[in-house]
């Protein structure tokens, strides 16, 4: 199978697979760290997360801008443009610990940001390269490839942690060494090729924002992406200081949950891929659900070792479901030519939603501990499961896949 699709899909599709797991790197070593290296140099502790809040909000922000840089310069050049800009706000976050700026690193890290939306548009990029009928497999190959930067990130944090007098700054030196080899293999790709886009649908001149709420099939992308994101972040952003500052549990610990955690985001990929092709989006979508939901009490149930352990690698399994759901159904739902206003007005929405999640996680966590953070994603996920109950998307997938 593997053979087959070394044959069947483009190179360029491997090396955006490749220039996604490096570029991700930064996401996961971030996520780890950043809230530690807070603690030691922000004015207060409930300003802790901030800097990995402030990740999230330069996904969003960025998220219009970098699809008017698509519309008018292609995918290449803005992904080499960006991962330029990742190794700048690397050697920033450096620079920030050496001088023990708090307000400069998080500047760095919002920066950073902009660099990781620019990742997350390799997924629309590799659609494009393989066509709409692999979809699913492509983005399943894609988000398997993020696979390693669960062990790259949190690894070369761990290894530059002390190679400079200051903790972590060659974490951050080798991070920009990483996000280097990414422009390397970024120079490679060639532009997405619009002929392989395949839809029946004419051109609209409706924005992005109408796109999507007119169509049930954008809507339950969106809405599935949406929450996929907001819950994993609100409990991962919360996941290493409670671990590690307020339950004791050792940084070696609090790394193997974080690393497990980004490794079950992406090893089910395959799975999920097949069961869309196999059985359709129910079986992705409704089993995404209930994995939060099983996570969420097993959470809430103690805070021993395992129980971290298995809430956050449930986290990210009904994140890869929801989410590789969510991708796989937005090209079905729009033309060619609106593909750059509809994946910006998504990625805004998503990003947005998941900076929100990620601002409001440290406030819960200081004010409502770690119970608090966790009974405030039941809403959201009883609102999602009514609206999968109610939704009239499914109709419609199947008579476009007919």
């Amino acid at each position: 199978m593997i053979k087959r699709l070394f044959a069947q899909l483009p190179t360029s599709v491997w090396l955006l697979v490749l220039a996604y797991a490096l570029m991700n790197s930064g996401g996961s070593l971030v996520v780890f760290i950043a809230s530690l290296i807070a603690t030691h140099i922000a004015p207060s502790q409930d300003q802790a997360t901030l800097p990995v809040a402030l990740m999230i909000v330069g996904v969003a922000c960025s998220a219009i801008p970098l699809g008017k840089l698509q519309t008018r310069y292609g995918r290449k050049k803005v992904f080499l443009g960006f991962a330029v800009l990742a190794c700048g706000s690397a050697l920033l976050s450096a620079l920030s610990l050496w001088d023990k700026n708090f307000y400069q690193f998080c500047a760095a890290t919002f920066l950073m940001g902009f660099t990781m939306a620019s990742a997350h548009q390799y997924r629309f990029a590799v659609i494009e390269h393989a066509g709409v009928a692999q979809a699913a497999t492509v983005t399943s190959i894609l988000l398997l490839g993020g696979l390693l930067s669960a062990f790259i990130g949190p690894e070369i944090a761990l290894l530059g942690k002390s190679l400079i007098a200051y903790d972590f700054i060659g974490s951050y030196l080798l991070l920009a060494i990483i996000f280097a080899l990414c422009v390397l293999l970024l120079a490679f790709t060639r532009d997405s090729p619009v002929s392989n886009l395949a839809s029946d649908l004419s051109p609209s001149t409706h924005s992005g924002w109408q796109l999507i709420l007119r169509s049930p099939i954008l809507l339950l992308a969106l809405l599935s992406s949406v929450v996929a994101y907001m819950v994993m972040s609100f409990i991962m952003t919360a996941t290493p200081l409670t671990m590690h500052q307020h339950m004791g549990h050792s940084l070696d610990h609090t790394k193997l949950v974080i690393q497990s955690h980004i490794a079950a985001m992406y090893l089910p990929s395959l799975l999920a891929g097949l069961l869309i092709r196999r059985c359709g989006f129910r079986w992705v979508l409704w089993p995404g659900l209930m994995t939060f939901l099983i996570c969420v009490v097993i959470a809430m149930y103690n805070n021993h070792f395992i129980h971290f352990w298995l809430a956050l690698v449930l986290l990210g399994i009904g994140w890869n479901f929801l989410f590789i759901a969510g991708t796989t159904l937005l090209p079905m739902g729009h033309n060619h030519e609106d593909r750059f206003k509809v994946q910006a007005t998504n990625d805004f929405i998503l990003f947005t939603c998941q900076a929100i999640a990620a601002l409001s996680s440290g406030w819960f966590l200081y004010h409502y501990q770690w119970q608090g953070v966790l009974l405030m994603t039941l809403p959201l996920l009883l609102f999602y499961l009514f609206f999968l109950w109610r939704s009239t998307a499914f109709p419609l997938i199947k008579a476009a896949n007919n």
